[in-house]
């Protein structure tokens, strides 16, 4: 069904996400009408499908966005604190952003400089997200995404953006207790979305969801500037 809520204006895109059952609940319909998707993709930004941002790295389709914010729901609220692996275009942390301000925090990391680079610029073509940046509710880092980020933790909640090779630990042990983790994991011949739960007591839940496919979260190449 996603592919019917391709539209003509951001504002079209979410009414379709949301008329479609790909949106939820209204605070993250809302945090999404917030967030221009033109501001991150200068391709297609309407489509529902993903769009190549350079640097051979993609911003994913608004229904899986949706989706995974939409799954990490009830780990965003003002005060929490958020970890988005292979931020990319930086359109997550913006949409974050608005889920848990004011007092919360959202760290993107990505592992190519040109990449984290472009999200600060992409960030700033609001006055919002802008001010976001300024005052610490949005931090842009560049660092291997499959160690996390210690520095910026424990997080409410951790979206990884790329698909890894497996559950990495140091992502598990950097969850808060209780804490939930959305995370795309390649097995070879296929990719699943896992949901991964940290409990009060520090017991972690696997949850299989979904088939997709994302582009591998790997080391870091070299691009020319």
């Amino acid at each position: 069904m996603s592919w019917r809520c391709s539209a003509s204006s951001n504002v079209g895109l979410i009414e379709n996400l949301w008329r479609n059952g790909l949106l939820a609940t209204m605070e993250v319909k809302q945090a999404m009408l917030k967030v221009d998707r033109a501001h991150f993709c200068s391709e297609s930004p309407y489509e529902d499908a993903p769009q190549r941002i350079g640097w051979d790295a993609t911003i994913s389709a608004p229904h899986i966005h949706a989706n995974a914010v939409e799954t990490l729901k009830n780990f965003l609220y003002p005060g929490s604190r958020v970890l988005d692996i292979g931020s990319g275009s930086g359109y997550l942390c913006a949409v974050f952003a608005h889920l848990v301000a004011p007092g919360g925090k959202v760290v993107g990391i990505d592992h190519i400089p040109q990449i984290t680079e472009q999200s600060i610029k992409n960030l700033r073509k609001s006055p919002v997200h802008s001010a976001f940046l300024d005052d610490g509710t949005i931090e842009i880092v560049t660092g291997d995404g499959r160690l996390g980020y210690p520095k910026g933790g424990p997080y409410d909640a951790i979206h990884v953006g790329a698909a890894a090779k497996e559950l990495h630990e140091p992502l598990i042990s950097q969850l808060k207790a209780p804490g939930r983790m959305f995370i795309p994991v390649d097995g070879g011949y296929s990719q699943y979305v896992w949901q991964i739960d940290k409990n009060e007591k520090g017991e972690v839940e696997k949850k299989r969801m979904y088939g997709v496919m994302y582009v591998p979260l790997t080391d870091a190449r070299k691009y020319e500037e």
